[in-house]
């Protein structure tokens, strides 16, 4: 319990790289979603908070056929 305390303290450097990658995949499903044109994903990308992993499953269920497997 202590260590997950540690790790949400407001000076903990993990916590920024958490938030930094938190960003950096919301928004890219983010866009996608609305460049798709689905309402519903993107709400939902938007309003909920997984650290991440919501995003990358949405970005790796809906991508397109034929499309490289990087992100």
């Amino acid at each position: 319990m202590d260590n997950i305390l540690q790790i949400l303290h407001p000076n903990s450097p993990i916590l920024y790289l958490l938030i930094a990658w938190s960003i950096i995949w919301k928004g890219t499903a983010l866009w996608r979603a609305a460049r798709n044109r689905q309402l519903a994903w993107y709400l939902a990308l938007l309003i909920v908070n997984t650290v991440g992993l919501l995003e990358i499953v949405y970005l790796i269920f809906f991508r397109k056929k034929g499309q490289n497997t990087a992100l």
